[in-house]
């Protein structure tokens, strides 16, 4: 291990053991403040001509948190987040005490993304910033409630470039699809299941909106950009019923897609409304979550010299935000995305140093 690695690690330990999980089955969410709280001084240590620490409300309901650094006014910047995924079932020790192992610091959030904020801590002890900042921030795994708030605020204003830290394995992210969560509802009078032949029957409806929807998304298998055609459709669940002789009186069906660049959103909103209304116009439609695709090659040739690849990847991130902005932005991180989210999530201490790098370059260039 270089010795840059190894400071990366000891800061990368500290940043693990921050319980910054978003809320999961047990209704535990983190507190994004105090890890802020802990990266201030660091970043004023680092010659920062100032420091904040602002907010916005995640998608919870709950008050999430940013850090921002600046050298200068800044025009470029680097973007990592802060929270995490709650602990998957199956860790074989507690997600919030680190240990080192076969190359490998284990622990929750360290590839996604906490391994690329202690990367970018060790690149600012040697690099000279100027007209650069560092944004470490909150709500990422949830709504991006903390990010749209940032970029609501002034101090998104000077910023031109911007690179998305995310666990990409070494490539460069110039392109992702959107992710769009809808549901539809359909209700009734309820009742005895002797009289189902007669009464309106909310699952039977939705079920066959499920079965037009795949069609129409089968439609769709070949449209949009090489590697990214198709709409990932997936029906994610059909509820509504209580006893097996019990009519429902409501059920819902949730889907969501994945829309590539381009993707013609007006026209997949206008079938959809067809096909529900051609079974029962009283079905009602809801989009619950809207994110956009994101394409931009602006910022490739600043990654290419340290990028195994440059080209599309298969997550969304909030480079989609910064895109919709007006900034460049592009997606790149140490740590790989089979590991995030995962139990016993890692990173190789390798990729810190080539993380380190990295950000050292994109430092450096920023003149």
């Amino acid at each position: 291990m270089t010795r840059d690695a190894d400071v990366a690690a000891q800061l990368l330990a500290e940043l693990v053991a921050f319980k910054t999980q978003q809320a999961g089955a047990d209704g535990i969410a983190g507190d994004e403040r105090p890890i802020c709280e802990h990266l201030a001084p660091l970043l004023r240590a680092r010659g920062a001509d100032e420091v904040a620490i602002g907010s916005g409300t995640c998608t919870d309901g709950r008050t999430g948190a940013y850090v921002l650094a600046r050298w200068g006014t800044p025009r470029r910047i680097i973007n990592a987040h802060i929270d995490t995924v709650p602990a998957n079932a199956g860790w074989s020790r507690d997600p919030w005490q680190p240990h080192i192992a076969d190359g490998r610091l284990y622990g929750l959030g360290a590839s996604d993304t906490k391994g690329a904020i202690a990367a970018t801590l060790v690149a600012l002890d040697t690099a000279k910033p100027r007209d650069f900042g560092v944004l470490f921030s909150g709500d990422e795994e949830a709504g991006s409630g903390v990010m749209q708030a940032f970029l609501a605020s002034p101090h998104a204003a000077p910023i031109r470039e911007v690179i998305v830290c995310e666990p990409t394995a070494r490539a460069a992210g110039i392109a992702h699809r959107g992710v769009l969560a809808q549901h539809a509802t359909s209700l009734g009078p309820g009742g005895h299941s002797s009289k189902a032949d007669h009464l309106p029957k909310p699952i039977a409806k939705l079920a066959r909106l499920a079965a037009v929807l795949d069609d129409a998304a089968l439609r769709r298998l070949h449209e949009g950009p090489a590697g990214m055609t198709g709409t990932c459709l997936n029906l994610a669940g059909l509820t509504g019923g209580v006893a097996f002789n019990v009519i429902p009186a409501r059920g819902q069906l949730e889907w969501s897609l994945r829309p590539y660049p381009g993707f013609d959103r007006a026209s997949w909103d206008r079938e959809v409304a067809e096909l529900a209304r051609a079974i029962d116009p009283q079905i009602t439609l809801e989009t619950t979550l809207d994110h956009e695709p994101f394409a931009c090659d602006a910022l490739a040739e600043l990654a290419r010299p340290f990028a195994k690849r440059v080209g599309a990847l298969d997550f969304w991130t909030e480079a989609a935000l910064w895109a919709a902005a007006g900034k460049d932005a592009i997606v790149i991180g140490p740590g790989d995305i089979a590991q995030a989210h995962a139990a016993d999530e890692f990173v190789e201490l390798a990729d810190l140093a080539w993380a380190i790098e990295l950000f050292r370059a994109v430092i450096e260039t920023q003149r």
